[in-house]
């Protein structure tokens, strides 16, 4: 008698399905891991450009000055457009090289729904006496913590829900 060992075509089917299942929770998992991984970083970011801003204003009294940014308008500076390396030139006896977004958009603003940093210190009675930055995560955590100008104004572009991705920093 001469038998052959082999699989079934219901067997390499069912083989394969499982093959895919797997592949596809593993396809999920990793990516989740990829969001949460570039939040982190976008958090780290912006300590990082915070703790530049601060040895600048203790450097000379005052936040380097916004503006030139194409979106939300002029008074910002964006990190999508030229007005960041102004602000790179300003801050690079703190911080060698400005960071930006892990996944930047072209143009845009992070309240517009932008993948971007964005740096305003102008106006709102006590120009360059503070400043706020703003940006997006991937995923909502948490409530906007928002920046109160001179004025009293507050800002918060996240809006005031518990869960926001756009995040307003600042002082």
């Amino acid at each position: 008698m001469n038998t052959k060992k082999a699989f079934t075509l219901i067997e390499l089917l069912v083989v394969i399905a499982v093959i895919g299942l797997l592949a596809s929770i593993v396809s999920v998992a990793v990516n989740s891991a990829r969001v949460k991984a570039r939040d982190v970083q976008r958090k780290a970011n912006i300590k990082q450009i915070q703790t530049a801003l601060e040895l600048y204003y203790d450097a000379n009294g005052a936040y380097p000055p916004s503006g030139g940014a194409a979106s939300p308008n002029s008074g910002w500076s964006n990190s999508t457009d030229a007005s960041w390396n102004t602000l790179q030139t300003a801050l690079a006896p703190y911080l060698s090289t400005l960071p930006h977004d892990p996944r930047e958009d072209a143009s845009g603003w992070p309240g517009g729904g932008a993948q971007s940093f964005a740096y305003f210190s102008l106006g709102y009675g006590c120009t360059q006496q503070w400043y706020m930055l703003v940006y997006r995560l991937e995923q909502a955590q948490g409530p906007d913590p928002g920046v109160t100008a001179c004025n009293g104004t507050v800002f918060r572009y996240g809006g005031a829900g518990a869960d926001t991705n756009v995040k307003t920093v600042g002082k």
